[in-house]
């Protein structure tokens, strides 16, 4: 196996400067900028560095500039709220001086309901009949390098470098095909199994939320996060959890984008287990524009 899992665990282990002070390491993930999602994922761990007996249900955040992938970030909490059943934090993520990242996060102690409902999980293929599907395409040799690479059979068994690990169901989107109704869908999970920590796994998904979210908008229009004459950016996350999981499951991340207009990209998205449960639900929106 490859060092990914390793980087994912060492990405969330947060280093202690002060009681509301954090630092944590980049990912050097081989992007030019920061990811958002380490962003997201070290800002829920240091929140949860200051919170005891409660879990996060909520988190709202906006990007603010572009992260260095090279150098380290710190992470300043403020608690705003310590009530009887909730619990909030406001993080600010730090880079050269600069805020890079906010974020508000909410606990909530967790308590039994009279109302229980969720939508149902899509009806797409497992994620083990999808391994080689994307490289057994006709055209996939046509595909530029950088889709290869990422969705090659062997990529897709083990990701060098990458702590995440992707299955895409609508393959027909990277031979230049329009998803119309701008649903697309990914089982995602890290690359190998996570400690039994659930604070490490509610961690581990918020990173891996961000993972490819606007491919829904390109692909509407028949592009994709590969297309290079694309400039595609998060401007902000939000995120709900609804029920337990494991974060290195597989975990089945449906997409949409139910708008684009004015340069900014609408997506949201669900997250359920292969079992049909509910455990997330994501939303964000990007600027979307062509280079020029």
């Amino acid at each position: 196996m490859s060092g990914s899992p390793i980087d994912l665990l060492a990405i969330l282990d947060l280093e202690t400067i002060e009681p509301h002070l954090f630092r944590g390491i980049s990912s050097n993930s081989g992007l030019r900028t920061l990811f958002g999602g380490q962003l997201i994922g070290q800002s829920l761990m240091a929140a949860f560095h200051t919170i005891e007996g409660r879990m996060v249900h909520s988190l709202h955040g906006y990007f603010l500039r572009a992260g260095d992938p090279q150098a380290p970030i710190s992470y300043e909490v403020e608690s705003l709220r310590d009530s009887k059943r909730y619990s909030t934090r406001q993080v600010t993520a730090r880079q050269h001086s600069h805020a890079i990242f906010s974020t508000m996060i909410s606990f909530h102690v967790g308590e039994q309901s009279a109302f229980e409902h969720q939508n149902a999980m899509p009806d797409v293929p497992p994620p083990d009949k999808l391994t080689a599907e994307l490289s057994k395409q006709p055209m996939f040799a046509e595909l530029p390098e950088r889709i290869r690479n990422w969705y090659g059979s062997e990529r897709l068994i083990e990701l060098p470098d990458r702590p995440i690990e992707l299955r895409p169901v609508e393959t027909s989107q990277f031979i230049g095909r329009k998803i119309d109704d701008g649903y697309i869908h990914y089982w995602i999970k890290p690359a190998a199994k996570l400690p039994a920590d659930p604070i490490l796994h509610v961690c581990a998904l918020a990173y891996a939320s961000d993972w490819s979210l606007l491919d829904a908008v390109a692909a509407r229009h028949g592009r994709t996060l590969f297309d290079e004459r694309l400039a595609l950016v998060s401007l902000d996350h939000a995120m709900w959890f609804h029920r337990p999981f494991r974060a290195d499951d597989w975990l089945l991340y449906a997409k949409e984008s139910p708008s684009a207009q004015a340069g900014r990209g609408l997506t949201r998205g669900l997250i359920f287990k292969p079992d049909g449960t509910l455990v997330a639900s994501v939303a964000q929106e990007g600027s979307v524009r062509e280079r020029r």
